[in-house]
């Protein structure tokens, strides 16, 4: 956000639950490099355990389970952390179903559960995209729900997520940001529409493209990492990535996708849709949103992304010394993030 200015039998399919139980792990724990719609695990990790299994009465394993759900909750910090509860709470309802309740009535159901009227329900169960791919059953595993935007009456919560699928016997690994659309009511935030990331097919890949989607030290959720492998996100995002992690570890939130198209508030264009722009919500294992987390080690994040070329710097801190006169920039959205985005 910028400045307001299918089943096998025997040996072979408890090896591929081994294999399964791995991805589903790695989804579950905000792993970057995962796609925005759900495909059958391929890759085994050395340690992991095979997760549960339904058995016949012959003991061959047919059906693997899929991780508990967690739910997110906010931590200290926040600002208006109802907002980013009613967004989170509708979005782990439409993206975590039991088996055979995918469908958009069965959505709309566990909406109104949450207290939201029918008709808005069902308008809203239309809407979750990628978030509810074709699955038998669904567990979605929020990993950050930032700001894309927070005035007094309104508000978008960039919610951020992976997601394991069953289909069949096969297990799938994904997960979409969803650009969840508020306003607030005399009985408190309301969601008003969902916007779920399209960052397109993928597209050959640069070396660039590749160092950054393999490096240990970027953790990139589904949505970024499908960003990068379109081909739409622009050098100088990847160069300043690359550049942050020598001294950093960053978790990124948002690159492109899944982002409001304009400055919230505003009818200025964004530059994270122009793939000009990226959102690190975590600095070394440290949310930026908990008041715990260093000033120190902030403010030097931020003034080091803008020694890697940002002209534009946000976060909880307002700083001075810039380059122009509005290079770093600080306001309540981005009380829970750092903004860095670049010309080109």
């Amino acid at each position: 956000m910028e400045h307001a200015a299918g089943t096998e039998g025997g040996a072979a399919v408890r090896r591929r639950t081994v294999l399964l139980a791995a991805a589903a792990a790695a989804a579950a724990g905000c792993s970057g490099g995962g796609g925005t719609s759900a495909s059958p695990t391929q890759r085994p990790a050395g340690g992991s355990a095979a997760p549960p299994t339904h058995q016949s009465a012959a003991g061959s394993a047919t059906t693997p389970a899929l991780p508990a759900p967690v739910t997110w909750q906010p931590g200290p910090g926040e600002i208006e952390p109802a907002a980013k509860l009613a967004a989170v709470r509708l979005v782990e309802a439409f993206g975590t179903w039991p088996d055979g309740q995918g469908g958009a009535a069965d959505r709309a159901a566990r909406a109104e559960k949450l207290g939201i009227p029918a008709a808005r329900a069902t308008a809203l169960a239309g809407q979750t995209g990628n978030l509810t791919p074709a699955a038998d059953a669904a567990v979605v595993h929020v990993i950050d729900a930032q700001y894309g935007g927070i005035l007094s009456d309104s508000a978008s919560v960039l919610v951020v997520c992976s997601q394991i699928t069953r289909t069949g016997t096969t297990l799938g690994s994904g997960g979409t940001t969803v650009d969840v659309r508020l306003s607030r009511t005399s009985s408190g935030w309301s969601v008003t529409s969902l916007h779920p990331a399209q960052p397109g097919p993928a597209a050959p890949l640069d070396t660039l493209q590749r160092e950054v989607l393999a490096n240990p030290r970027i953790s990139l959720p589904p949505a970024s990492a499908a960003d990068i492998r379109s081909g739409r996100v622009h050098a100088s995002v990847l160069n300043a990535m690359q550049k942050l992690a020598g001294p950093y570890r960053i978790s990124v939130s948002v690159v492109r996708s899944g982002h409001p198209l304009d400055v919230f508030g505003t009818n200025r264009p964004s530059d994270h849709p122009q793939g000009r722009a990226f959102d690190v919500w975590r600095i070394d294992g440290h949310p930026v949103v908990d008041p715990a987390t260093s000033r120190a080690l902030i403010t030097g994040f931020m003034r080091a992304a803008a020694a890697a070329g940002s002209y534009n710097v946000g976060g909880p801190v307002q700083l001075s010394g810039g380059a122009t006169a509005n290079q770093f920039f600080s306001d309540a959205t981005h009380h829970d993030h750092v903004h860095v985005g670049f010309t080109g």
